[in-house]
């Protein structure tokens, strides 16, 4: 993998708008919450927060509205140390919103989100990128074959670096519905798929699912799926299958947001150079961690 190193996160940033409950409510009651708050959301922008967090310095590329919305989370970008001046603002349009309830009883998250009113960040806007500073890039599958058209960008120019200062390209599958994007899974260095997605191509464990789906990434990548308490597993070109339990907290305080922070332990471990075992085991520590605090804050302490 790649020397340590910047990293560029691609994908969605959107509003979280996080309700606590002591139970998930019943279809057309009144609920009194426990707590209420706002919290900058989407799978690429949580996992830079928690790049940050991990000391790994790191870049967000996404698209906001105008509004008070979008500056609420351009200042949280700044709060948390996240380069966010690649972010493309839209005269028109909303930024994204998704309306969380966390459940205190059951640990669980439902969340209702609203994300079709802005664009994609696009090959053309990718290309104005100066991609020098980078040594990753991740892209949370969203318009495939938009992403795909960025990630061919990278690998034109990683055959004129020298090996030593190659981009990695890692992708995120989540939404087996997204048809799209299902392609990513043969362009990225290091692949990483959702339980959901797993399950929906007739799989049963993270194991079974790295070893059944291997033969549809590219030749030398790896591939990770986490599996939420049952903990993630992982192969590469050399066919060994890496396995970590999940590290639970004492008490379950908030799952949302747990996947991203797997995908930021697995980045920065493997982007300084450790072992896929040792990735993946930080990743689902780093994980664990996150499900036993609001929000991100104190991850950093695992470095």
């Amino acid at each position: 993998m790649s020397p340590r190193g910047r990293v560029l996160c691609v994908g969605l940033v959107c509003l979280d708008i996080i309700s606590v409950v002591d139970s998930y409510p019943e279809e057309d009651t009144d609920t009194r919450c426990v707590s209420q708050r706002w919290q900058r959301g989407g799978n690429a922008s949580n996992t830079c927060t928690v790049l940050s967090q991990l000391g790994v310095p790191c870049a967000f590329m996404g698209t906001l509205a105008a509004g008070r919305v979008a500056d609420f989370i351009t200042d949280d970008f700044s709060r948390c140390g996240v380069d966010a001046s690649l972010v493309v603002r839209h005269a028109a349009g909303v930024t994204p919103c998704a309306c969380c309830s966390l459940s205190l009883a059951s640990g669980s998250r439902t969340v209702l989100l609203w994300d079709l009113d802005l664009p994609e960040i696009s090959a053309d806007d990718f290309s104005k990128v100066d991609l020098g500073p980078f040594r990753w890039i991740h892209w949370e599958g969203r318009n495939g074959d938009e992403q795909v058209r960025m990630i061919a960008r990278v690998n034109e120019m990683n055959g004129r670096r020298d090996p030593g200062e190659v981009i990695t390209v890692s992708v995120e599958i989540e939404k087996p519905e997204k048809l799209d994007t299902h392609q990513l899974m043969g362009h990225g260095d290091v692949v990483f798929i959702s339980k959901d997605f797993a399950k929906h191509a007739g799989y049963d464990s993270a194991e079974a699912a790295v070893r059944g789906l291997y033969g549809r990434v590219k030749r030398g990548a790896v591939l990770v799926c986490a599996w939420g308490e049952q903990g993630a597993a992982a192969t590469g070109p050399g066919g060994e299958v890496a396995r970590s339990p999940a590290f639970p907290p004492p008490t379950l305080v908030d799952t949302l947001g747990a996947g991203d922070t797997f995908i930021a332990g697995v980045i920065a471990a493997l982007s300084r150079g450790q072992s896929l075992q040792e990735a993946l085991t930080f990743g689902c520590r780093v994980a664990g961690k996150k499900c036993g605090v609001q929000g991100y804050e104190g991850l950093g302490e695992l470095c």
